[in-house]
């Protein structure tokens, strides 16, 4: 994977967890915590789709590998609101 593919791969991982924090009302972090979120969204979003036998939706090839944008969203949407209620909302 080269340079500018990883630097892709960065951004659209960044706007599916931005997208995420969004849509559970999250507000913690910067975009370093958007990136993480889509890649943890990315492998929980995947692992949870392959359990129940879904097909892969709106996949994304960057330098031979596929990033699932659609099950990234949807993972990353679970984790976020699963760390705001481990957490608690701010005041």
């Amino acid at each position: 994977m080269s340079l500018v593919e990883l630097a892709l791969m960065l951004a659209i991982a960044g706007l599916c967890g931005g997208i995420a924090r969004r849509l559970t009302g999250g507000s913690r972090g910067g975009c370093l915590a958007s990136i993480a979120l889509g890649f943890i969204g990315a492998l929980l979003g995947t692992a949870l789709a392959r359990q129940f036998g879904l097909p892969e939706l709106l996949p994304l090839q960057v330098g031979g590998r596929v990033f699932p944008i659609l099950w990234s969203i949807i993972g990353a949407a679970l984790f976020s609101a699963l760390l705001g209620f481990l957490t608690g909302r701010r005041r």
